[in-house]
């Protein structure tokens, strides 16, 4: 399979170019362009993306040692430059790759749709992660005195593990604020920590018939309209209550009925407090919807680490953004590409075998079944050693 291309070159072939051109038509992002498109553009952010590159410099020295491969890489037929390339990172729209990474981003959801999870619906974790930036050179985005920062505040599939929503702030802006450009979907469940916890917004979350699960945050005043403590309940589950908050501020702005669950974690030593808007799914699937929260926070881990968010190769909001973007894509190329050829192996696995073959011609399928056999070459290795060392 795709014998003479490079792996990069294969990678390619998952994006739909069609879709992306008609973005690029629509913002005119190749107007009075000679060399250097949007496609070029693109994928030369996404390679660098996917090598690892720390610096706009670490990347366009990478691609001059390999010139003779721009072309087959689909970088285009002139050399590429810090300067051309900066340039188009602080002028063309970012939102043509924003477009484009929603794009990636329902192809991957898709994808992993036909994945088990333990309850059936859509549930998603939102949360944000703050990057830091230098004052000096990041002025647009200040939030301290001697500091600059922005928030990505993401809506995460809990069950694809894909991100189904990005929404990129200064980093001043209150989290609970960020509430008010989720696009919610009917009967689907939103999980937030105890940082969102907005009486109001979550009532408004109720109105349009989504679901909540949160935290409490803080003492709240309210009445039992069902339910009483277990104590001793099942799933470490301390109590399921229906409750009405009683609040004169409180019960303005959420004046529905609220569904009030305990739940001891013998991890953590301690009781958490959850608080819901759906009445009809059990305490300890609401407990469990909580806890796969946490995905979005390894979310944020893993992208930090392998792929370039934290580093920035510009310093304008535009150029940033575009980054970010790329960054996404790159996530959701790396998830089609284990989906759709059924390589059985996580993200991360995946992003390393790709990141360290990227220039190699050998098919993709193939660079993995060579590594699961270097694997279990490793492996029996391992177990013969200690027979060797024991002189049978």
């Amino acid at each position: 399979m795709h014998t003479g291309k490079y792996v990069f070159a294969q990678l390619v072939e998952f994006l739909p170019q069609k879709f992306f051109q008609r973005i690029v038509l629509e913002y005119q992002g190749d107007k009075y362009v000679k060399s250097f498109s949007c496609w070029n553009q693109m994928l030369v952010m996404m390679y660098g993306q996917l090598a690892g590159c720390d610096s706009l410099r670490e990347l366009v020295s990478i691609l001059e040692v390999h010139s003779r491969k721009s072309y087959h890489l689909g970088f285009g037929k002139s050399g590429i430059t810090r300067s051309n390339l900066s340039k188009a990172n602080e002028n063309r729209d970012y939102h043509i790759f924003e477009k484009f990474a929603y794009k990636m981003i329902d192809i991957a959801q898709k994808k992993r749709l036909t994945r088990e999870f333990e309850i059936e619906g859509r549930f998603y974790a939102f949360d944000s992660t703050t990057i830091d930036l230098c004052l000096s050179l990041f002025w647009w985005a200040k939030f301290r005195k001697t500091k600059s920062g922005i928030k990505m505040h993401t809506l995460f599939d809990v069950a694809t593990q894909i991100p189904a929503f990005i929404h990129i702030t200064e980093a001043r802006v209150h989290d609970s604020k960020a509430m008010d450009e989720i696009p919610y979907e009917p009967n689907a469940y939103y999980i937030f920590d105890r940082g969102y916890f907005d009486l109001a917004k979550l009532y408004h979350i109720d109105i349009i018939k989504s679901n909540f699960v949160i935290r409490q945050r803080g003492k709240l005043k309210y009445e039992v309209i069902q339910g009483d403590e277990l104590l001793d309940g099942p799933d470490n589950i301390l109590f399921d209550q229906v409750i009405r908050l009683t609040g004169p501020l409180t019960k303005q702005k959420y004046s529905g009925k609220l569904r009030r669950i305990g739940f001891y974690c013998h991890e953590h030593r301690r009781t958490f407090i959850y608080l819901s808007n759906n009445f009809e799914i059990k305490a300890s699937e609401i407990a469990l919807l909580y806890k796969k929260r946490w995905q979005i926070e390894l979310f944020f881990k893993w992208i930090k680490q392998h792929l370039h968010i934290k580093s920035f190769w510009g310093t304008s909001e535009n150029a940033v953004r575009i980054q970010i973007y790329t960054a996404i894509i790159a996530y959701c190329l790396v998830a089609i590409v284990e989906s759709e050829l059924k390589l059985g192996r996580t993200t991360f696995d995946v992003l390393r075998i790709l990141s360290a073959s990227l220039l190699d011609k050998t098919g993709i399928i193939e660079l993995f079944k060579h590594d699961e056999k270097a694997n279990n070459m490793d492996n029996s290795i391992d177990l013969q050693l200690p027979l060797i060392f024991s002189g049978h």
